[in-house]
Order: structure tokens, then C-alpha cells, then sequence
């Protein structure tokens, strides 16, 4: 009997991208295997995990659902006709019978957290397949990155309720995982070859907080970064209201730890941060950042900020402005508010700033971190700094510093013509940084003789 296949599509965020990757894991232990690749379709199954974040995201969700309904009528010419179409993930889990109405030609919804039944059912179809298959364990995920780094999800949900967010409605409050399975987890990973752990939460702050009322997120990766084959763990997504300071001991204590902080700030003024619900005040937010750089030197800040949120005064933005060159974030990204129904804001405020000047806020706060950027990247011509290759193309090597994380952040560009033999993916490398850009680095190997 052929081997079933299916076409698994992520939209949104890694941890988004982690729910896929277990379902791969889950559908692979059954016998299917599995694709990855929204650009090249291969399957007459396909699941579409989407997302629900904001308005950008969720446009972005239903027209790939459509283009999937409109290959279920009329396959494009030399493509496979699209038998069944699921969908789960984030937009599907808040909006489950309206999409059930409007789009009748997904076969079955699901939600955030019961794709299981999804492995179940297609299970039943293929049955005969399946049963020679059902003996195997399953793997814990499927991983879709580069294979030398990963991203572990240790906990779900979102206590804090900021007035423009609905990430507490579509997944509930926050639940952390339990440390033990994340380890293992890890282990597994290092198993596999990972090197690069990248930590992923909604909150990592309050990890721990719903299991002993304790923060435990420095105990956590205190132990990961005692599990061999682990060289870089980076921290993504934690929030400043109540954050577990003891983190920046083990921080500094571990070389494995990146000197890197994903927190997201939102805004600057008292009145932005009353209005957002974010339980600090200005004053708090810059001790803190000012502490996080004392005890942990050198770190790299990432952070987003949220601009055009009801009641942004210009008075708002200006300060905002002089605060983003008064804190020289190395990373940062800007978002224009987007109001989404059922939250805080949508219920009790008035959505007050016009779309273009939201638009005109994001291009001026990026305009700034720009030539920010471009300032801090010219100050590494001349040093030398420890990079991963992620990828190649016709020219380069392309890798990244701990600074870094995969994706989002700056690249590190090898010339090819510069080398006396090739590089290898998922090794790291010293390098000479010989030219900036505002986003890139250019450079040359210091040793050819790779570390780990």
C-alpha cells in the first residue's frame, strides 16, 4: 500500500511553528510522511495551522485557506488535486463556527490544543497503512528548522491582559509546562543534533508562576545549559512587569547562555503604559533595562514597540521617539495598532488615530532604530565574534552571532571567494568582521579550524 503523505502549512510565530512540528511527529508515528513547504505542495491532504494575532495575521490566514478551497474545485495545471483540507491554529480557535460557515469547503476545524483528534482521524482513513505503523514511537516533533537549532515552547497562555491583545482569548491563561519534560525534551534535541536552543514563550516571565507560585524560569535554564551538545540557548519574549531577576545571574554565570533578551516594552510614557494595562511605570522600565545591561554586560535587547494605540498623543510619539535614541535598543521592531475585537481596548477605548498616521509612527520609529543600528553595527568593524552558519547561496555563507536569533535578527555574510575550502552548516566559526550594513555584517574566517 503507498505511504499516505500530507502538506503541513505554518502561518504566524514559532510557537506556532513548535504545534506543527508535533503534529509531524504525531502523523509520522502513523506512517505519513510529511512536507513543510507552502511554496511547493505535494499532498492531496493538507492542514493549514494559522494564526489569529492580529488583522495583518489573520488576512493572511484565511487567504491561504482559500487558495487551498479554490485546489479542492480546480487544481492548477501539473498540481495535485486537494482532497481534504483542515485547518487549526489560533484563528480557527477563536473564530471556529463563523469559519465553519463561511468557508464549508474546509472538510474540519480544529483548535489550538486538540489537534490530536486530527491524528486520530486520519488514522481511521488509513487505517490498513497505519496499523503496520503503529507500533513505532512517536518522536516528540518533526523539526522543520535547519538541524542544528530548534524552538522549545515552555509554557501556553497570557495572564496579563494587555488592553490590545487577544492572545489570552484565543489560548487561555498561562500554563506552564512542567520543567522535567522540558529538559527531556532538550536532551532529545541535543540528540538529534541540535546545537542552538531558542527558548519561546508568550511570557517567559511568569514561567513557573502557576506551578509553585515561584518564578522558576532561572532554575530552568540553569539546568538547560547543563545538558551536553547544548552551545547557545537564547531567551525570547519576556515581559517587564514582575521579571525574574535572578534570570540575569544565570545569564551571566553560563557561557552557553546568550547574551541576548527578547522583552518587549510596548511604549515609554506613564500615560501609554496606563492606557495598555501594562502594570509599570516608565521610571520601573528603565531600571530595569539599565539593570539588565549592569549585570549581564554586553547583552544584546531586543524589543517591540506598539504605536497608534488609542489615545497616542503627538506629545506620546515625540517622547517616544527621544526615548528610542536615549536607549539605543540593538534590536527592535514596531507595529501599528491593530483593533481587535473582544480585548480591553476595543471595548472601552475609542480606536482614535488614523490609519496613515499610525503607518507614518512605524516609519519614523524604524527610520530611527535604522540609522541606530547601522551606528552599533559599525562599531563591530575590527572585532572578532563567534558565529553559526545557518544557510549558503551563490556567494555567500550566511550565519549569525549569539546577538542574533534566526530569522528576525542580522546575518553574518562569508564570501565564498574568500575561503580556501567550504564552510560547514551548523558549525560555528571565528570570524573577522571587516564590513557593516544597518542589518548585515561581513567578514572573514579567523580560523578555519571549526568549534563544536
Amino acid at each position: 500500500m503507498k505511504q499516505p503523505t500530507i502538506d503541513i502549512i505554518t502561518l504566524g510565530c514559532s510557537k506556532n511553528l513548535v504545534d506543527s512540528e508535533r503534529l509531524m511527529g504525531m502523523l509520522s508515528s502513523i506512517g505519513y510522511r510529511c512536507f513543510h513547504d507552502p511554496e511547493q505542495l505535494k499532498s492531496d491532504i493538507a492542514v493549514v495551522n494559522t494564526c489569529g494575532f492580529i488583522g495583518d495575521a489573520k488576512e493572511e490566514s484565511i487567504q491561504m485557506i482559500l487558495q487551498l478551497a479554490q485546489r479542492k474545485v480546480d487544481p492548477q495545471p501539473g498540481g495535485y488535486p486537494l482532497k481534504k483540507l483542515y485547518v487549526m491554529g489560533c484563528l480557527s480557535e477563536r473564530y471556529l463556527h463563523e469559519l465553519e460557515t463561511e468557508i464549508p469547503e474546509v472538510d474540519r476545524w480544529f483548535g489550538k490544543f486538540n489537534y490530536g483528534d486530527l491524528v486520530e482521524e486520519l488514522n481511521i482513513q488509513h487505517s490498513a497503512f497505519c496499523i503496520l505503523h503503529s507500533a513505532f514511537p512517536a518522536p516528540p516533533r518533526v523539526l522543520t528548522t535547519p538541524r542544528h537549532y530548534a524552538y522549545v515552547k515552555i509554557s501556553e497562555g497570557c495572564n496579563r491582559m494587555c488592553s490590545y491583545c487577544a492572545i489570552p482569548l484565543i489560548t487561555g491563561r498561562h500554563t506552564s509546562r512542567g520543567m522535567q519534560e522540558i529538559l527531556d525534551e532538550v536532551r532529545w534535541l541535543s540528540q538529534q543534533g541540535v546545537k542552538e536552543i531558542n527558548v519561546i514563550a508568550q511570557d517567559l516571565s511568569s514561567y513557573g508562576l502557576d506551578l509553585n507560585h515561584q518564578h522558576q524560569l532561572p532554575q530552568l535554564i540553569d539546568r538547560m545549559a547543563e545538558i551536553e551538545g547544548i552551545e547557545w540557548i537564547r531567551l525570547h519574549y519576556a515581559y517587564p512587569t514582575d521579571f525574574p531577576e535572578d534570570l540575569l545571574d544565570v545569564m551571566a554565570r553560563h557561557a552557553n547562555v546568550c547574551k541576548y533578551l527578547d522583552i518587549a516594552l510596548q511604549h515609554c510614557t506613564d500615560h501609554m503604559l496606563s492606557l495598555m494595562r501594562r502594570h509599570i511605570t516608565r521610571e520601573e522600565q528603565d531600571q530595569l533595562i539599565a539593570h539588565i545591561r549592569e549585570r549581564v554586560p554586553g547583552i544584546s535587547i531586543r524589543t517591540t514597540l506598539l504605536v497608534g494605540h488609542p489615545g497616542e498623543t503627538e506629545e506620546d510619539f515625540e517622547q517616544l521617539k527621544k526615548w528610542v535614541l536615549q536607549m539605543r535598543f540593538d534590536r527592535m521592531g514596531a507595529f501599528a495598532y491593530s483593533d481587535e475585537e473582544g480585548t480591553y481596548a476595543n471595548l472601552h477605548y475609542q480606536d482614535d488615530v488614523p490609519s496613515e498616521v499610525k503607518q507614518q509612527r512605524v516609519d519614523t520609529i524604524m527610520a530611527i532604530q535604522q540609522s541606530i543600528s547601522a551606528e552599533l553595527m559599525q562599531a563591530k568593524v575590527g572585532t572578532t565574534q563567534r558565529m553559526i552558519i545557518d544557510t549558503e547561496d551563490n556567494d555567500y555563507f550566511i550565519g549569525r552571532t549569539e546577538y542574533d536569533s534566526p530569522e528576525v535578527d542580522c546575518n553574518v555574510l562569508i564570501a565564498k571567494n574568500t575561503l580556501t575550502q567550504p564552510l560547514q552548516i551548523g558549525q560555528f566559526y571565528d570570524v573577522r568582521i571587516q564590513r557593516a550594513e544597518e542589518f548585515d555584517l561581513f567578514g572573514t574566517i579567523w580560523n578555519l579550524d571549526y568549534h563544536g
